[in-house]
């Protein structure tokens, strides 16, 4: 198994585009971004992104992960237009973002439903801020619960919800302003195992029926491997791409148990950890002042 792409721990990660058939979706062009933040010493300047670059073909599937701090949430909202970029670009089909759009749609890592409006009426919300007439409006939040599985379910307010429902209704409702790309911030991460897998499904599933872009942050190997076409591992401090795994699974991942048993799997998986924990041990050298060649940096500081 090969990675795409690698970029240096000083210099810029090139736009990367994967060898198919169809056409960027999103390109995100030297993304930078700044922060402030203030501790007993003042305020100090933070660089969460320094000049990321990656482009994501039309219907593909992309995991972002790394260690905590790396940037890919940061990323992941610029790319969703809540956050703004302090340098470079990202461009959602043949336009640029400068704020949210109904291009895109986000599913967060807790449902964020409103709690006096039923699993269709949270569902309607997007279409509401949209100025969809309220019979339309209501047709398409019942086709985006049906395709959640959440048929039945539709007249229930979020307390008498599961937690997975809730992800299901927030899955829907970021589906039923028919964006062209489908963003998610480790939507599965609160939830447990048998539940979790089950969503996998039901995102894999979504996808095979709409054909819809989707990157999603992840801190969970396997699911990222079980999942994307291509996994961007990032490193931290500041945060950059590190490495770009190709996923060598073809075909349908209906069976994910079938999946995890094959050889394909455990090595790419294996891949991604051991480039992990190399990141993980250089982290650690850096916050005792040893340089990557071992050397004491003490008398540096």
């Amino acid at each position: 198994m090969q990675a795409s792409s690698t970029a240096g721990k000083t210099q810029a990660s090139p736009p990367t585009t994967p060898p198919a058939q169809s056409q960027p979706r999103v390109v995100i062009d030297s993304v930078s971004k700044d922060f402030t933040v203030s501790d007993r010493k003042g305020s100090q300047p933070l660089k969460a992104l320094d000049r990321v670059s990656l482009s994501i073909n039309d219907g593909e599937i992309v995991a972002l992960t790394g260690l905590s701090g790396c940037g890919k949430t940061t990323l992941l909202r610029i790319i969703m237009g809540l956050e703004r970029a302090t340098s470079g670009t990202v461009t959602v089909g043949d336009k640029v973002v400068t704020g949210c759009g109904f291009d895109r749609g986000l599913v967060f890592q807790h449902a964020e439903l409103f709690p006096w409006r039923t699993a269709l009426q949270n569902v309607e919300f997007g279409l509401e801020v949209k100025g969809v007439p309220k019979a339309e409006r209501r047709r398409i939040a019942r086709e985006k619960l049906e395709l959640v599985g959440l048929g039945a379910a539709m007249d229930r307010r979020p307390n008498q919800l599961s937690g997975g429902m809730k992800q299901r209704v927030g899955l829907a409702r970021a589906l039923s302003i028919e964006p062209q790309v489908l963003l998610m911030d480790e939507p599965f991460g609160a939830l447990d195992a048998q539940t979790r897998e089950g969503l996998q499904l039901e995102v894999l599933r979504v996808h095979r029926e709409t054909g819809k872009t989707i990157i999603f942050v992840t801190h969970d190997l396997d699911e990222a491997v079980l999942l994307a076409d291509r996994v961007v591992l990032m490193s931290p401090n500041p945060g950059r791409v590190d490495h770009i795994f190709d996923i060598p699974i073809s075909g349908p991942r209906e069976d994910l148990f079938a999946i995890r048993g094959l050889d394909e799997f455990a090595h790419t998986r294996y891949e991604i950890w051991r480039r992990l924990m190399a990141r993980v041990h250089e982290n650690s050298e850096a916050a005792h002042g040893i340089d990557p060649q071992g050397r004491d940096r003490g008398g540096d500081r």
